[in-house]
């Protein structure tokens, strides 16, 4: 079994964990999300259980109803600069924003990130389109929707671009002949385009696995074409086995028309757990984790998702009708928020605890570990989706929990690695190498 066709896992990095009231867990540390060692204790944990990747998303600013739970607070590209140098096969993805960098320092900082890890690294690809993020970059609103996108795109190609502008062998070293680099296979990219202006080449050499791996998250139509002409890896929300099929015909078929292969990208929806020794344990669990959120925060935050005040929810009344699609916020948070609620009938109470108190737009399996494997493997056999990223419930004890029962379930059944068959995030992945553009084009150009 080849890494390319067996399950592949990522760990949802995402503070104490999916549920709000996570932090509030006995086993939980309220002052971890700014603790550098337990980003590293977590990475370690999770390279034992031989997971892909750890994901850290990002949020730009302090955002609203910080006083009831953990944030994103340590940037990522620098706290997984820490978790590189105390684990040597985990993948490591951060996410940075499209909106709000400029694409030298981005392909800059993460090229740097590839080298400092071996090859271990992911770009998670995100536009921003929270107020508060604006407010905290010179911008008195959020740009419109359909410019961040735009935006986005050129982003990515320059950045592409930047770190292709070393070959694999510009670097010589050689202290006889005085030549430290080849320069006629260093390239400036001479980027001209509506948004940037980018000269390069990039000031860093090219990385062990080519350039770092591009993920996406893409869910709205211009995410998903963005997803389908870019991305390797794709994270995606998706609540039953009926939409991630549909989701995964979609974006294949979109990379199609952009000329890539369909079998290019891998599809990871979220799951979150919430794990017992047996299904009441574990839904004792699902329940106590529930009545640790306050209230106020998962209205806010639901709230906040469908652009709505929160004086227009009731909390023992269904969503209101005809809710307004957002033209400049989340759609993709916006639209699992109201297919959950529709389809199971939902008042806005049980919509905030299906949603895990407000916190996830992904599925939520509570059961034993079996149970989970069961559902893992269904779907990952439908040949929908590569694999998952898990999100537990609570970290300090769920993940250990999945590490230790749930991994060795999959690997029971033969879905899963036993052991790390290489050492880049590509290998972990199995996807190729990719070539420097330059260097096809200087092949190209030699005389049969």
């Amino acid at each position: 079994m080849t890494d390319r066709h067996q399950l592949h896992l990522n760990l949802l990095f995402n503070n104490a964990g999916n549920y709000s009231s996570a932090w509030r867990w006995p086993d939980s540390d309220p002052g971890a999300f700014a603790d550098i060692q337990y980003y590293v204790r977590t990475a370690q944990l999770c390279e034992r259980g031989t997971f892909d990747a750890i994901f850290l998303a990002d949020h730009p600013a302090l955002g609203e109803y910080s006083e009831y739970r953990p944030f994103q607070s340590l940037e990522p590209t620098i706290a997984l600069a820490a978790v590189a140098s105390a684990t040597e096969r985990i993948g490591l993805i951060a996410t940075a924003s499209t909106t709000y960098n400029e694409p030298y320092n981005i392909a800059r900082r993460f090229a740097t990130l590839d080298r400092v890890s071996g090859g271990r690294v992911g770009w998670n690809v995100v536009t921003t389109a929270n107020p508060e993020a604006a407010y905290n970059f010179g911008q008195t609103d959020v740009i419109s929707h359909d410019t961040r996108y735009e935006r986005a795109g050129e982003f990515t190609e320059v950045v592409q671009a930047l770190w292709d502008s070393w070959e694999d062998d510009a670097f010589i070293g050689d202290k006889a002949s005085a030549r430290f680099i080849d320069p006629s296979r260093v390239h400036p990219i001479n980027h001209k385009g509506k948004y940037f202006s980018v000269q390069g080449p990039l000031n860093v050499p090219r990385s062990p696995q080519g350039r770092p791996v591009l993920v996406q998250a893409g869910g709205s139509d211009d995410g998903r074409d963005l997803a389908a002409k870019y991305a390797e890896v794709v994270f995606t929300a998706a609540q039953s086995l009926p939409q991630a099929v549909a989701y995964s015909n979609d974006l294949r078929n979109r990379a199609r028309k952009f000329g890539r292969s369909p079998d290019a990208i891998v599809i990871l929806p979220g799951l979150v757990t919430v794990i017992g020794s047996t299904e009441a344990e574990a839904k004792r669990r699902e329940q106590e984790l529930w009545e640790l959120v306050p209230i106020e925060y998962g209205l806010g935050r639901l709230a906040n998702i469908l652009q709505v005040e929160p004086e227009v929810l009731k909390l023992d009344e269904r969503l209101p009708e005809n809710l307004p699609l957002p033209v400049n916020s989340n759609q993709t948070m916006f639209k699992v928020a109201v297919d959950v609620a529709r389809r199971g009938n939902l008042t806005v109470r049980e919509l905030i605890k299906a949603l895990g108190g407000g916190g996830t737009m992904h599925r939520i399996v509570v059961g034993t570990p079996e149970q989970v494997a069961d559902s893992i493997e269904e779907w990952f056999l439908s040949g929908a989706v590569g694999g998952f990223n898990v999100v537990p419930d609570a970290i300090a004890s769920g993940l250990e929990v999945f590490v230790d029962f749930v991994v060795p379930e999959l690997r029971r059944r033969g879905i899963f690695r036993t052991e790390y068959k290489g050492r880049t995030l590509r290998e972990h992945y199995g996807l190729e190498r990719p070539q420097s553009r330059y260097a096809r084009e200087n092949r190209q150009a030699v005389p049969a």
